[in-house]
């Protein structure tokens, strides 16, 4: 169906910003520069810029960067590592296939890891903590870096859906060892096709990923020093993702506002539960703008029904698929999650007069 207030309007972000993007397109095709070029290097030196570290390494996708960096961290066989139960199944998978062995931990109310219940999962075998940064905000890294400290353990940000935002002054994927990014189409900065990246301020870990991105071989020289793969980022899609860089300020200013028409719109609604934390140390760059209800699927449909496209994510735990091996079920605050949370329209090309629609339509739905 066209729908009047669209959950991302990918069509219409190109239309705004279409001569910078045609112009990049242009360079790039008309000389060739295809593979590996100054464009991919230039968006690697200015996304580690924005993101406060000293190095960036392009690669495909967001999970190709959370594998990498456990390789770089040295998981391997035996190796537990913690993640949460309540993240896209990517964060666990990497772990899986870097040999180790995923040890979940459930969630607080703001959807990220509850680090009081950390240290009662850590074991001899533990090796490092991957935090995931959900929704546009960051976990409790002061607590993290702290448990990481004593019992000696590699932190791995899981920051893909939280570029831009801040905790206690410190950047999403500048505390870790690495911070692991994703370029999906419908993130904050996203492509025109899948990609991500590693930020580090580790050089060992910045080469070995350089290297292990594009089959082990160094390019300079044509040695070869890992069993690597093929993940990198596409010469072409770095230099679309370095004219959107520019934008990021603007934008991530944009999303918060939405948030707080939101904010005002619905605030006070019995039942409803806002994504709102109160806490100055938090800067939140809204990814997605997350709203929970017992009535989540009711408030789905009607919301459908009349024009809003929402998004549902995880309906159902990872964990949950017995394909995938997972022995842990007792995890209550992501069992509640998958029933009661919903996404409502969040993104830059969104105008006031559609937010307010969506606003009217929630309200509607809770008088009735």
């Amino acid at each position: 169906m066209a729908y009047r207030v669209p959950f991302v309007d990918p069509g219409k972000n190109y239309r705004n910003i279409k001569d910078e993007i045609d112009a990049v397109y242009n360079e790039v095709m008309s000389k060739g520069d295809l593979i590996m070029r100054h464009q991919l290097a230039a968006f690697e030196q200015n996304f580690a810029n924005f993101v406060g570290t000293k190095y960036a390494v392009g690669l495909n996708s967001g999970y190709h960067a959370l594998l990498l960096s456990l390789i770089a961290g040295g998981i391997s066989g035996g190796d537990e590592v913690i993640v949460p139960a309540h993240t896209f199944v990517a964060t666990a998978s990497a772990v899986v296939n870097a040999g180790g062995t995923p040890v979940l931990v459930d969630v607080g109310p703001d959807y990220n890891i509850d680090t009081g219940k950390i240290e009662e999962k850590i074991t001899p075998n533990t090796k490092a903590i991957i935090p995931v940064h959900l929704n546009g905000r960051m976990a409790r890294m002061d607590t993290i870096a702290h448990l990481a400290d004593r019992y000696n353990l590699i932190v791995i940000e899981d920051a893909c859906q939280s570029l831009g935002a801040s905790f206690d002054g410190k950047n999403a994927g500048s505390v870790g060892l690495t911070g692991c990014w994703s370029f999906y189409p419908f993130k904050i900065l996203g492509g025109y096709g899948d990609g991500g990246a590693i930020t580090t301020n580790d050089p060992e870990v910045a080469r070995k990923a350089a290297l292990l991105r594009y089959n082990g071989e160094d390019r300079e020289t044509g040695e070869y020093h890992y069993h690597g793969m093929t993940c990198l980022l596409d010469n072409l899609q770095a230099a679309f993702l370095d004219v959107k860089l520019r934008h990021m300020p603007r934008w991530i200013e944009r999303r918060r506002a939405i948030t707080e028409k939101y904010r005002d719109g619905l605030g006070g609604i019995e039942g409803l539960f806002l994504p709102h934390f109160e806490d100055k140390r938090y800067y939140d760059v809204y990814q997605n703008y997350v709203i929970r209800t017992d009535r989540r699927d009711e408030l789905a449909s009607y919301l459908e029904e009349n024009g809003v496209e929402v998004l549902i994510h995880w309906r159902r735990p990872y964990y949950s698929y017995a394909e995938l091996g997972f022995i842990e079920r007792d995890f209550p605050e992501t069992e509640s999650i998958s029933k009661q949370v919903l996404s409502l329209p969040m993104n830059v090309e969104i105008e006031d007069a559609q937010v307010e629609y969506v606003i009217k339509y929630v309200r509607r739905f809770f008088k009735k």
